[in-house]
């Protein structure tokens, strides 16, 4: 048994136990399954003691079956891991020492931990969550854009269990790319719209994951707490400790659907705007239990043009950034074939693609690179991802979306439409 320390603020109340709780003797307190029904019953569970534990090798065997099951795009009914912060122990100093060899995230345990700050947050640990939880993503986004997005795209289309912390990362992305890349930004305002992205949608996290996976349409009562959550995340997030203006008017505005260019804006309602473009784009982009997902040129149309029709100067940022076929999205090339795109290219709708189905219909076992800049390998259309029937490897997309190019001649440089 290899007995790891939690915190205590880590467990997720009304949520099945991920695995069993120990004590530092080994001492069963909770088993795998269990929930912990309120606050002070799991004060009462734990006692006097200082710390619990979890068996670290019980841990790591359920994320690694859960990551194998996201590999086959095969959603189980089974909870993710719920364990947000584990404390330093020497297990964990040689897990920290394999990641930062290979420098690979893990996106199944950043959405966990997403998805335990939005739904179990405590003015004292709050800020520090959310303040790594950022970082750790825009580390992501500025070591490999391409595969930060590869892998956000594809847990918003694979599965919608965690819709409003993947559609929270998924945003923040969006926007700090399009912020950076295309707009230049200053950084205190960038670091001020990922927070904003994160956390605007917290008053109804609960409430944005029971929709996503809910049959019939918003009744009256739930389309007036969409309606009121931005003023209430704005509330909540103050009595959390967040006093950043541009943050809390970013998360206030981000529902207001103003046309017009950003100049004449201010910086928290520039902010805003461009968290709306890029809410729009994630939403139509993720699947619902009551409909399927839109195509990414869809999506994409949707977030270029504004509320009179014309164009957005925030919807073509993110359109420069992220492109019309955005790492993570399926496409079938003039060949036939169906890839995933890997790559941002030099122009927006050329990108790198990895073919997953030949011409005939058949799985490629090994993904194949395209350049989609060549006649013969042209996009000509979208495909959903519910119609890729194949059980393609995620880790080795991943992997191709650092390996075919090491440079990014466009970046910096604003992309033709």
């Amino acid at each position: 048994m290899n007995l790891v320390p939690v915190s205590i603020d880590s467990i997720v109340i009304g949520q099945p136990l991920p695995c069993a709780l120990r004590d530092i003797s080994g001492v069963l307190l909770a088993s795998q399954g269990f929930q912990v029904q309120s606050r002070q019953d799991l004060e009462a569970m734990v006692g006097r003691r200082s710390e619990i534990y979890i068996d670290a090798d019980e841990s790591e065997n359920y994320r690694r079956g859960y990551f194998n099951r996201l590999n086959k795009a095969v959603m189980q009914d089974h909870e993710l891991r719920k364990i947000a912060e584990v404390q330093i122990s020497p297990y964990d100093n040689k897990k920290a020492a394999r990641a930062e060899a290979s420098d690979e995230p893990d996106w199944i345990d950043l959405q966990t931990q997403v998805d335990g700050m939005l739904r179990d947050f405590r003015g004292d640990s709050f800020l520090p969550r959310l303040d790594r939880l950022q970082k750790e993503l825009d580390r992501q986004l500025q070591r490999n854009p391409d595969g930060t997005l590869f892998a956000l795209i594809h847990l918003a289309g694979s599965e919608i269990r965690r819709y409003s912390a993947t559609h929270a990362m998924l945003v923040c992305a969006v926007c700090s790319l399009a912020a950076r890349e295309v707009l230049k930004w200053h950084e205190d305002h960038i670091i001020a719209m990922c927070n904003a992205a994160l956390t605007m949608n917290i008053g109804m996290t609960d409430l944005q994951d029971r929709m996503a996976m809910q049959k019939g349409q918003p009744t009256a009562e739930q389309l007036k707490l969409i309606e009121s959550h931005a003023p209430r995340s704005v509330d909540m997030l103050q009595l959390m400790g967040v006093s950043n203006p541009l943050w809390l008017e970013a998360v206030l505005y981000h529902r207001h659907n103003t046309a017009g260019p950003l100049a004449p804006r201010s910086a928290s309602q520039r902010l805003a705007r461009l968290i709306q473009r890029a809410d729009m784009f994630a939403a139509r982009l993720s699947p619902r239990t009551s409909r399927p997902p839109e195509t990414p040129s869809a999506a994409m149309q949707a977030c270029y043009f504004d509320e009179n029709r014309a164009v957005d100067e925030a919807g073509a940022a993110i359109i420069k950034a992220v492109g019309i076929y955005s790492p993570g999205t399926f496409v079938r090339l003039q060949s036939n074939e169906i890839a995933a795109v890997i790559k941002r290219g030099l122009n927006t709708t050329m990108p790198k693609v990895a073919v997953l189905i030949n011409r005939q219909g058949m799985a490629t076992g090994e993904p194949i690179v395209r350049d989609t800049s060549l006649v013969e390998f042209r996009i000509v259309a979208s495909v959903p991802y519910r119609e890729v029937k194949v059980n393609h490897n995620l880790e080795r997309l991943l992997a191709l979306t650092r390996q075919v190019t090491a440079d990014r001649p466009w970046q910096g440089i604003p992309r033709n439409y």
